[in-house]
């Protein structure tokens, strides 16, 4: 039996050249991931025939309708997913992001501090406590490139919650976000970032005796584009950062003065403190405090 189920998208990320798609279900709150078991019954990936929406793809915050089962399978370790069902899925709103802060989870980053979790530690859970999808807040986003051995480029992140839980070189696996990397994007680092584990999957070296399912950084949301950073937030911050760089007062108002023509935080605007946080989060620790 089917029924539409309304979710607001948090993301849309690659899977085996195909999609996967995920979202909390805006009646009851939980994550969902629409499956395409039928036609992938090893992994459920969403091919672009099912998640194209009128010639465009579902955008992070998007609350869209699907037509979903009541179950899906959990390819033996994931509680999320719903079977898609036949129908055409629809856009018919857009949340906004601090309407879903409320649904970020500060426990430990997908269970554990490591980059991956063993498939046979979910298979040991309550069926109702394997966690494979978290939506977590983001104070710092740092991200890199490299080319693996198929020379093809991989953008990898690095973040650091608001409690200051860490992970470090963390796979990309948002397209949209992606592109924005490649054309120059720099990381502010204020982003609610969604994050899943991917199927398991063991390198050719891989000596370990235990089957890994990698944590992805699967949809990326930036708060300060969102405008749900207030300026008393960004002021605290850049309080830190300045503590951090070994910054006095004076020398930051010598800053403000030289680069906006102004003497204090208080007078500036939104994007000229965000402008100022950026500027103080690239520069190194001073050598006094570490």
């Amino acid at each position: 039996m089917s029924s539409i189920k309304r979710i607001v998208c948090l993301a849309n990320s690659w899977k085996l050249k195909e999609r996967c798609i995920a979202g909390i279900d805006i009646d009851t709150g939980k994550w969902i991931r629409p499956v395409c078991d039928s036609l992938y019954p090893d992994d459920g990936r969403v091919p672009r025939s099912v998640y194209i929406l009128n010639g465009n793809e579902p955008k992070l915050l998007d609350i869209l309708e699907i037509p979903l089962a009541a179950t899906g399978s959990n390819f033996d370790f994931e509680s999320e997913n719903l079977s898609i069902m036949k129908g055409q899925w629809k856009v018919i709103g857009k949340a906004k992001a601090q309407d879903i802060t409320k649904y970020c989870d500060d426990d430990l980053i997908l269970h554990n501090n490591s980059k991956f979790v063993s498939l046979e530690f979910l298979q040991s859970l309550p069926s109702d406590k394997r966690k494979t999808l978290q939506l977590v807040k983001v104070s710092r986003l740092s991200v890199k490139s490299r080319q693996t051995s198929k020379d093809i480029t991989q953008w990898l992140g690095t973040i650091v919650t608001s409690s200051g839980k860490k992970l470090s070189d963390i796979p990309i696996t948002d397209p949209s976000f992606i592109k924005k990397l490649e054309y120059g994007l720099q990381t502010n680092g204020q982003y609610l970032i969604t994050m899943s584990l991917g199927m398991p999957y063991k390198p050719v070296d891989w000596e370990i005796n235990e089957t890994p399912c990698w944590k992805l950084i699967a949809g990326v949301i930036d708060l300060v584009d969102n405008q749900i950073i207030s300026i008393e937030d960004l002021i605290h911050q850049s309080d830190v950062e300045m503590k951090r760089v070994g910054w006095t007062k004076l020398q930051g108002r010598d800053y403000l003065v030289h680069n906006f023509n102004k003497r204090s935080r208080q007078l500036l605007t939104h994007e000229e403190l965000r402008q100022f946080l950026d500027h103080l989060q690239s520069l190194p620790n001073d050598q006094q405090n570490s």
